[in-house]
């Protein structure tokens, strides 16, 4: 007798299975996607954190507010690691990189 499939009720894995898994092309965009979603996260909450809108960001890092706008974009993809540090500085901070290893299968949280 065929044993009976288990119904899916993860919303998470439902779409990971339907539109990721044994796609290697959509999992690195998604990577990618989720990478700029948090450079640009970050940038603005460390931003309003200290207080500032975007056109005083934009003259603390010598650039216009339609910059900082694109920076904060979860779209955006022009990220160079000159314009962070100059928003790191201009922040009283500092950018760190890391490397991390990649997952072999992405499964929900």
């Amino acid at each position: 007798m065929p044993r009976a499939r288990r119904k899916l009720t993860d919303g998470i894995e439902i779409i990971y299975r339907t539109f990721y898994a044994d796609r290697p092309k959509r999992i690195a965009a998604l990577d990618k996607a989720i990478v700029n979603d948090q450079v640009a996260r970050k940038i603005r909450e460390l931003r309003s954190n200290k207080g500032l809108t975007q056109a005083r960001l934009a003259k603390l890092v010598g650039t216009t507010t339609s910059v900082i706008s694109r920076l904060e974009d979860a779209d955006y993809e022009g990220h160079s690691v000159a314009m962070l540090n100059r928003i790191a500085a201009a922040l009283n901070t500092r950018l760190s990189i890391d490397f991390l290893p990649l997952q072999k299968t992405r499964r929900s949280a």
